[in-house]
């Protein structure tokens, strides 16, 4: 994960602050030089590194930190907070038109994940803002650049405007008036890119800009490309003057310098970051919570939001009641897995918990192939067999390992674990405690157990 090593660094400085009762100018000096260090190699461009350090150094020696009960926690409030107005402060939205769609530029080099992020930046408008986005296919000089967009467009339910190879300007046009006759109230225009920055590229995307007034012009960078981000984000913003950034790739081994250096460099914020190669994994810049995370000090908003977007209410409270009353089926079963894999990749749910609790449980996963023959089996039962599992004889497991490609034995196994949850939640209703989404075994995973509490959602308040 991105940031992994500045952040072990970080930890390691900071945890030498922390054995001192008191702290002496030198003290703090000397952890600055270890800060300046890890930025550097984290591929933060050298003046920001010199000015962020600088920055933090004259607070950090003030009275007020010197003369603190507790000067280490002082000296990470104030690192803290300058990441967080290094990286710019709050997030940043899209701006919306006041009237007729929302235009939005995408614009960036080859193998940043341009199209990709296209579809998956309007699949997010419309689950989080009920948007009706429209994508458009401007590219037209990637072999297959129109029909990759068709196919992520596809896979998202999102409508995708194409006219083939025609003039990219002219099609971004008509896509607009597409989107007006159509009741589209978003149109992200997917253009061209290059392998670098050129004259070519710049004066269609000038063009562009020219003819259809975009609202926004989102440049994408992949973020483990590192100052090489930087320079093609200022090339973009000099020649078009781009309103903010997309990070790429913030799941690979990335070292973190694009995301801390990009604001300082171009003052554009970042807006977006994808975090997996899912496509909807893609979710709102916070830099708060970035530098939080930079720190060890974890994510637990962003941990909340995504427990809560995959989180229904009502079927938990229909389900709470089925367990006290252990009236549990497959059918709810089946329900259950749905939302534990709404949440997304776990990895990156880790990734968010503060201190040493996400290395923890690092060895923590969930076996989605294992989930997927869960799901296969329940789904091949008729809907009496999964509200009354006691059916199930001999010739009907038969028949519904046969429909899902299956041994009888997986059918066994499945209901030998729903036998033993079911058992558990028995016991666990006696004591007034019920399990959530994490209750729920036999899903292949090393430690899906410790997932739980997602059961009910006044625990997240």
């Amino acid at each position: 994960m991105a940031f992994e090593g500045l952040t072990e660094k970080l930890n390691a400085a900071f945890k030498r602050l922390r054995g001192k009762g008191r702290l002496t100018e030198n003290d703090v000096r000397e952890a600055m030089r270890e800060v300046r260090l890890a930025l550097l190699e984290a591929d933060v461009s050298y003046k920001v590194v010199k000015d962020f350090v600088a920055s933090v150094t004259e607070r950090a020696v003030g009275s007020d930190v010197l003369d603190s009960l507790t000067p280490a926690q002082q000296v990470v409030k104030i690192v803290n907070e300058e990441l967080t107005a290094l990286m710019g402060g709050a997030n940043a939205k899209i701006a919306m038109a006041s009237s007729g769609p929302t235009v939005v530029m995408m614009v960036g080099l080859q193998g940043a994940g341009k199209t990709t992020t296209t579809a998956k930046l309007g699949g997010l408008m419309r689950r989080q803002y009920q948007k009706r986005p429209l994508l458009a296919a401007c590219d037209v000089y990637r072999p297959a650049a129109i029909e990759q967009l068709k196919v992520v467009g596809g896979q998202m339910d999102l409508p995708v405007f194409e006219e083939g190879q025609g003039d990219p300007v002219q099609i971004a046009g008509n896509a607009i008036r597409h989107a007006r006759d159509h009741g589209n109230d978003m149109v992200f225009l997917d253009t061209a890119g290059r392998l670098h920055v050129d004259e070519n590229l710049m004066d269609e995307l000038k063009r562009m800009k020219a003819a259809v007034h975009p609202n926004e012009i989102l440049l994408v960078v992949d973020a483990m490309t590192g100052q090489d981000a930087v320079n093609a984000a200022s090339a973009f913003d000099e020649a078009l003057g781009i309103d903010g950034v997309i990070l790429t790739k913030l799941d690979g081994d990335a070292r973190g310098g694009a995301a801390l250096s990009i604001r300082a460099a171009t003052g554009k914020p970042i807006k977006f970051a994808g975090t997996g190669e899912k496509l909807d994994m893609i979710e709102p810049f916070h830099p708060d919570r970035m530098a939080s995370r930079i720190l060890g000090m974890g994510d637990m908003l962003s941990f909340i939001e995504k427990a809560e977007q995959a989180y229904d209410e009502k079927q938990a409270a229909k389900i709470e009641e089925k367990l006290r009353k252990n009236r549990f089926t497959l059918q709810d079963y089946y329900d259950q897995l749905q939302q534990l894999k709404n949440m997304g990749d776990l990895s990156q749910l880790l990734g968010m918990m503060p201190g040493n609790l996400g290395k923890q449980m690092q060895g923590a996963s969930i076996d989605e192939k294992a989930m997927a023959r869960t799901e296969a089996i329940i789904l091949s039962m008729t809907p009496l067999e999964r509200e009354n599992p006691q059916v199930l004889n001999a010739s009907r497991k038969k028949r519904i390992a046969a429909g899902c490609g299956l041994e009888v034995v997986d059918v066994n196994r499945l209901l030998k674990q729903f036998d033993m949850m079911r058992e558990l939640t028995k016991q666990l209703s006696k004591g007034g405690r019920m399990p959530g989404l994490g209750a729920l075994g036999g899903m292949g995973g090393k430690a899906p157990s410790r997932l739980h509490g997602f059961g009910r959602k006044k625990r997240f308040r």
